[in-house]
């Protein structure tokens, strides 16, 4: 049966994200396309997320995206409507709001739009920018044996992997079984997989394991990749000062090179303790809403590396499995959804306080980054962030989900 599939569909022009698999040799998209062919009985995503290569497309590669090198005022109207949000919420939600919808102005709203965050998970985008500029060099003239590198590249887990409790799906092709786990020291995976498990599941331990490609890349060179033996003795002989200064190089470089200021977004270390403990972290990790609004109009104009890695990026970015907080909103079921989030909460002793996931009274950091592309052509981007203490603010980021749809469209 499966070579039967891989045959039937050689010969056509692969689309992604859910049939991507011949392209990017991710497994979970192999399962994720019998489930929308019907071979195997599951549930198949919302409408919004059943696009196909065809249909992704970057929104500002055009004089509309010329006109974004930069940004617009704010629009009286939409900021008069976005304002109105706030009166009753926290004083700490910041927001950026672009509406880039095709036959219409530019419309720019914001709300403390360059307060400085925690960005928790959102800080993953610096990463994947990162290893699409290491490929870049590699490989200056050809994306496909980026890719092709992407595919062939096999990482064992390692000490990078300690300790990360989101878990990822591993789908075994010739069995057809799916396992939902931990990364653990021995999980091998494809450069093209640990980097989808660090977007798409948010995965703390793909996150180091793509960095620390990433770094090799920009010290191997044209050797890369380095032979086990080799990887070990580089970062175990190196020294300190040095892994740490390459390492906030291969992130934040790309970032300076957008035109993204040190204070608008910048990832300051790591993201496993052991992963820490190997490459020593340098000061904070930091972003605005207005950082990373600049990071999702390069994308979408095509500039972060080049236009082929922009895409590619926009696509890891595709959601199609379960959507969460701001992604959640019905609003949204039909719209693709190109999105990443991040929390990270902190607590200390409280009488009549108990610390729970997303509560934290100290801090408690959740970041939604989004473009929304609706069936009725509306196109727009959110970047928002918020710091509200003893209170999960899932339910809020839902909640402004749905209100800023319908401000976008009416």
């Amino acid at each position: 049966m499966i070579a039967l599939f891989l045959l039937t569909f050689a010969g056509e022009t692969i689309a992604y994200p859910w049939d991507g698999f011949s392209m990017t040799a991710i497994r979970r998209l192999f399962r994720l396309q019998l489930i929308m062919e019907g071979v195997i009985k599951d549930s198949k995503p919302v409408p919004g997320a059943q696009k196909k290569l065809s249909q992704i497309q970057l929104n500002l590669m055009n004089t509309k995206g010329d006109s974004m090198a930069v940004f617009p005022a704010l629009n009286p109207a939409l900021q008069k409507s976005i304002n109105a949000l706030f009166p009753n919420m926290d004083e700490s939600y910041s927001l950026c709001v672009l509406d880039i919808t095709p036959g219409k102005p530019i419309r720019y709203a914001y709300r403390q739009e360059k307060r400085g965050f925690m960005p928790g998970s959102v800080a993953k985008l610096a990463v994947l920018s990162g290893l699409f500029s290491e490929l870049e060099k590699l490989h200056p003239d050809s994306f496909k044996k980026r890719q092709a590198l992407m595919k062939s590249r096999m990482v064992r887990a390692g000490k990078w992997a300690n300790f990360d409790e989101h878990i990822i799906p591993i789908y075994n092709i010739n069995t057809q079984k799916l396992v939902k786990k931990v990364v653990a020291e021995n999980d091998t995976c494809s450069l093209y997989e640990w980097a989808d498990h660090m977007v798409s599941a948010s995965n703390n331990a793909a996150a180091s394991i793509v960095w620390k490609e990433a770094i090799l890349m920009r010290a191997y060179g044209v050797n890369y990749p380095p032979s086990p033996e080799q990887e070990e003795m580089f970062f175990r002989d190196t020294p300190k000062s040095q892994l740490r200064e390459l390492a906030m190089a291969v992130v934040n470089e790309p970032l300076r090179k957008l035109g993204i200021t040190k204070e608008e977004f910048t990832l300051g270390s790591m993201f496993t303790r052991d992963a820490k403990k190997i490459v020593p972290g340098d000061g904070g990790t930091i972003a605005s809403p207005y950082g990373l609004m600049k990071y999702m109009v390069a994308m979408e104009r095509g500039k972060i590396v080049d236009s082929n890695s922009s895409l590619e990026i926009k696509r890891l970015m595709y959601s199609t499995d379960r959507r969460i907080r701001y992604a959640a909103s019905t609003a949204l079921n039909n719209a693709a959804v190109f999105y990443k989030s991040g929390s990270l909460y902190r607590c200390k002793e409280e009488e009549g306080f108990s610390c729970k996931k997303y509560m934290g009274n100290v801090d408690n950091y959740m970041n939604s980054v989004v473009v929304v592309e609706q069936p009725d052509g509306s196109i727009y981007m959110v970047t928002l962030m918020s710091n509200v203490l003893r209170k999960n603010s899932a339910n809020d980021h839902f909640a402004l989900a749905s209100q800023i749809d319908k401000i976008i469209r009416k």
